[in-house]
């Protein structure tokens, strides 16, 4: 999402339909009785959020601004229905992954997922390697491409740049990696219901990239770490926990306008001796 928001300046509001789609992906093509195979059912995951956001991507790319929110927010609302009322992804009881996938070499297994510190490891690969892959992205022409139609698309077409190829190459992608998201989560829970789909998920992900610092790499990965620990201290505090979540970052946003990502830069600024005045010396 960051890569939209924070690089492209495309601001949406279903992206949760890339991560629920490839969530249910991983229930519906998964055998019933045995673990599936684990490469299988990453690229049918993956490759199914890929072309949702291309058949999305080519409605949308064409819109600006709010309508670009809107018509994000309403695509991802369709697909949330049609999982809801399906009765072959299971309508609102949702769908279950009874095993975990197995990731084998000639017959071997590479490792176990059942075990959690060993999930921890390989979640913890497939992070570092989207963030390798986006830092590729951003040193590339096309990431350069990216951030000038941001600032000025209209200066980026006359210069002669097919900029809606390039955003509808950049929602692919950014639904590609939210894919990879949504088959961790459905190997992680083993059940995936509709919610996932809904737009509170695709809201909560929009939050984790404001609070870290739009445009930063690094500040998508703190606000992501920081929204989910603070949910979950605010949640041990009090029933009314979205309220000091909600005053939380409306703070940050007015302290730190660069995100948590900016923090850092603020303590020096702050800690920094002041020049003498002319009445001290």
């Amino acid at each position: 999402l960051q890569l939209l928001v924070g690089v492209t300046g495309l601001v949406s509001l279903g992206h949760a339909a890339f991560f629920g789609t490839a969530a249910y992906a991983v229930t519906t093509l998964a055998p019933a009785g045995e673990a599936g195979n684990g490469w299988w059912l990453l690229a049918a995951a993956v490759g199914s959020a890929a072309l949702l956001a291309l058949v999305i991507g080519l409605l949308v790319v064409r819109t600006q601004a709010v309508y670009f929110i809107m018509v994000t927010l309403a695509l991802a609302q369709l697909v949330y229905f049609v999982a809801h009322d399906s009765p072959w992804f299971g309508g609102s009881d949702g769908a279950y992954l009874y095993f975990k996938p197995v990731f084998a070499i000639g017959g071997r297994p590479l490792f176990d997922l059942d075990q959690p510190a060993v999930f921890y490891g390989f979640t913890l690969g497939c992070t570092a390697l989207t963030v390798a892959v986006l830092m590729l992205v951003l040193r590339s022409r096309f990431g350069h491409a990216l951030v000038g139609i941001r600032h000025n698309e209209q200066r980026m077409r006359a210069a002669g740049f097919a900029t809606q190829g390039y955003k509808l190459a950049a929602f692919v992608l950014a639904g590609a990696l939210a894919g990879l998201a949504g088959f961790l989560y459905a190997v992680r829970s083993g059940y995936v219901n509709p919610e996932i789909l809904a737009w509170h998920p695709s809201g909560n992900a929009l939050v984790m990239v404001i609070l870290g610092g739009l445009g930063s790499l690094p500040g998508a990965v703190i606000g992501a770490v920081a929204f989910v620990l603070l949910t979950e201290a605010f949640q041990a505090l009090t029933p009314h926990w979205q309220l000091l979540l909600g005053g939380f970052i409306i703070l940050i946003v007015a302290l730190l306008p660069h995100g948590l990502v900016g923090l850092p830069a603020l303590v020096a600024r702050l800690c920094k001796p002041r020049p003498p005045t002319p009445a001290s010396q």
